[in-house]
């Protein structure tokens, strides 16, 4: 894939939007382009992810396993990023990502985010927005869930 490829498919990944064009640029060199044949795994529940995928082509599967698991859902709308987390951190996914027909992705690694949010200061503080806000719109949808256990 040529880099401005890659770069133009980090600018359709809502997660990189806290990047500007140059950032973009950068992790699409960073990053590579990978294919996956329909069934391979990019990685499965307990493994920890070594950045994040944004999904170029195809149709993904997640599904959620352990104590937390949900019903598995699909991904394949090109620009949606898998394991987005993993850009930050180096803990294992409670998720199997499946590839369920032929698909591209742009791997973006962990360690050439990390490079670049210490180089920038305003990319690391809306960073931490964009985490702080994904974590409090996940919460907000586990609030009904957590009312009728209790009973509420």
């Amino acid at each position: 894939m040529i880099r401005d490829d890659a770069a133009e498919a980090l600018a359709r990944a809502e997660f990189f939007d806290i990047c500007d064009d140059e950032q973009r640029r950068m992790l699409a060199f960073a990053g590579d382009t990978r294919r996956f044949e329909a069934d391979a795994v990019l990685y499965k529940a307990g493994d920890v992810p070594l950045g994040a995928f944004v999904l170029i082509s195809g149709t993904l599967r997640a599904k959620p396993e352990g104590a937390a698991a949900s019903k598995p859902y699909a991904m394949s709308e090109p620009g949606s990023v898998v394991s987005a987390m993993a850009l930050i951190l180096a803990k294992p996914r409670p998720i199997t990502i499946t590839a369920v027909t032929e698909c591209q992705t742009l791997f973006v690694p962990r360690q050439a985010f990390l490079k670049l949010v210490q180089q920038s200061p305003d990319l690391a503080q809306r960073a931490v927005e964009r985490v702080q806000r994904d974590l409090g719109n996940y919460l907000g949808a586990l609030e009904p869930v957590r009312a009728r256990m209790k009973g509420e």
